[in-house]
């Protein structure tokens, strides 16, 4: 299989339960929910995104098979030392758009094999990879939601017709509302703090990424 992908970095995690952690962010070109074009947006199931996933950039390209993007994401690591029972192993966040369009069992193990905990954030529409160590689902209204298990549902808060009493059953270990970035961003924040206020399952998660001026 070949991967699309529209960037390696290396970045601190900004959103969720990971929110400091190093990490080599792997964005995946390509997207079930909105083709990334501006003129589709308002035909979208979703509009909100603001994340650009369109072709590939410098720093991105198109890869033959599994073995040559984990070696591409491998030298991205900038971290120092050795993974031990105290300093926690490489980390990659393989993101997009959607990227279970294309992260397979071939890629997970190819990371595996150049000590990475592989992490993905996926909208849910599409089942994830059991040999996954992460996987944070980010639902979004309108979309069907395949991948009802995993470690972390973020959810973008407010969405019309999905609540967050809608997901707080499932089977996640952490519970996050994130406020929609935009001209509310403001409002949308003071929104999800009195949710996450009144309903202790759900914590708040900002993406400090932004806050803090990183990639």
């Amino acid at each position: 299989m070949t991967y699309t992908v529209k960037e390696i970095f290396y970045t601190l995690q900004g959103e969720g339960a990971q929110t400091g952690r190093a990490a080599v962010f792997c964005r995946f070109s390509g997207c079930n929910l909105w083709s990334g074009r501006e003129e589709d947006r308002s035909r979208a199931v979703c509009q909100f995104c603001d994340t650009d996933f369109v072709g590939t950039g410098p720093d991105g390209g198109r890869f033959a098979d599994a073995n040559e993007l984990a070696d591409a994401v491998d030298r991205c690591w900038e971290g120092e030392g050795r993974a031990t029972s105290e300093l926690p192993r490489k980390y990659v966040v393989c993101t997009g758009g959607e990227p279970l369009l294309q992260v397979d069992e071939n890629l997970i193990s190819a990371l595996h094999e150049r000590g990475f905990e592989v992490a993905v954030e996926t909208n849910g529409t599409r089942p994830a990879p059991q040999t996954l160590d992460w996987i944070c689902v980010s639902p979004k209204a309108g979309a069907p939601l395949v991948q009802t298990t995993g470690s972390e549902l973020k959810l973008v808060y407010p969405q019309e017709n999905a609540p967050p009493e809608k997901f707080e059953q499932l089977a996640f270990r952490h519970f996050f509302l994130q406020p929609m970035d935009g001209p509310d961003s403001a409002r949308n924040t003071e929104r999800a703090i009195e949710y996450c206020l009144r309903h202790p399952r759900w914590r708040l998660s900002l993406q400090t990424h932004k806050l803090v001026g990183l990639r």
